[in-house]
C-alpha cells in the first residue's frame, strides 16, 4: 500500500484544480509579475536546501550530472512526452505552457528531502506527518503553477504517485541505504535544481533543469566513494 504518494498526489489534483479556476481570469501583466514573485520565493527554498551539501560534491554532482543529461536530453523528452499528453487530450491553450507547467511542477515536487524521507516514515511506521505536511504545501504551490502555467501541472501529480510510491512500496531496503547524511547531499543537488527552476520563472527558461537530474545520481556515487569513504 503506498498511502502516502496516493495522499500527495490527491493534494496536487485537488490544489491544481483550484488553480484552473483563476487562469485566464488575471491580467497577463499581473500573472507575469506573480510568476516572476513565485520564482523569487522558489529561489530561496533552493538556496537553503543547497547549503547544507559538500561544495565539491555540489560540484562534481551537477558537472557530470549536466554532461549525462545533455546527452541524453532528458529536458526535451520529458517536454515531448508532456505535448503528447496535450494532444491527447486535445487540450489547446493560446500559450504552448502545458510541457512547462507539467516538466517545472514535477521537478519541483519531486526533488526535495521531504519526498524521500516522508515516503520513507510513511512506508516504515505508517508515519503520514511529513507527508501530510508535504502535501499541504504541493497543494498550495500546484494552485499557483496551475493558475499561471496550466492544466500540465496537475500531471506532475502522476509522477509523484510513482515516484513517492516506489520509495514508499521499497522503504525497508531504502532505509538502510539512504542514511540522514546521504539525504542531505542529495537534498543539497536537488537544492541547487530548485534554484535553477526559480531562476527559469524570473528570467525565462534558459535552463535546461531536468538535465541536471543525473546529478541526483552522482551525487550518491560520490557520497559512497569520496565524501564517506575517507
Amino acid at each position: 500500500m503506498v498511502l502516502g504518494a496516493i495522499i500527495n498526489a490527491a493534494a496536487i489534483l485537488v490544489g491544481g484544480s483550484v488553480g484552473l479556476l483563476f487562469k485566464g481570469r488575471v491580467s497577463e501583466k499581473i500573472s507575469v509579475t506573480t510568476t516572476r514573485a513565485i520564482g523569487l520565493c522558489v529561489c530561496i527554498i533552493g538556496i537553503s536546501g543547497a547549503l547544507d551539501g559538500d561544495i565539491m560534491l555540489l560540484v562534481v554532482s551537477l558537472m557530470f550530472g549536466a554532461l549525462i543529461g545533455e546527452f541524453i536530453d532528458i529536458d526535451a523528452r520529458l517536454k515531448t512526452l508532456g505535448l503528447f499528453l496535450q494532444k491527447k487530450l486535445a487540450y489547446s491553450d493560446s500559450k504552448p505552457v502545458f510541457a512547462e507547467g507539467f516538466v517545472t511542477a514535477t521537478l519541483l515536487f519531486c526533488v526535495g528531502a521531504m519526498a524521500v524521507v516522508g515516503s520513507i516514515e510513511a512506508g516504515l511506521r505508517d508515519d503520514y506527518s511529513i507527508i501530510v505536511t508535504k502535501s499541504i504545501i504541493d497543494a498550495t504551490a500546484a494552485m499557483v503553477f496551475a493558475s499561471t502555467l496550466g492544466f500540465g501541472v496537475l500531471f506532475s501529480a502522476f509522477a509523484v504517485l510513482i515516484y513517492q510510491g516506489i520509495i514508499e512500496f521499497f522503504a525497508g531496503f531504502l532505509q538502510g541505504v539512504l542514511t540522514a547524511e546521504l539525504i542531505t547531499q542529495i537534498s543539497a543537488v536537488g537544492g541547487l535544481m530548485i534554484l535553477a527552476l526559480g531562476v527559469n520563472m524570473v528570467v525565462g527558461p534558459r535552463i535546461k533543469v531536468a538535465n541536471l537530474l543525473p546529478g541526483l545520481l552522482f551525487a550518491v556515487v560520490y557520497y559512497f566513494f569520496l565524501l564517506n569513504a575517507f
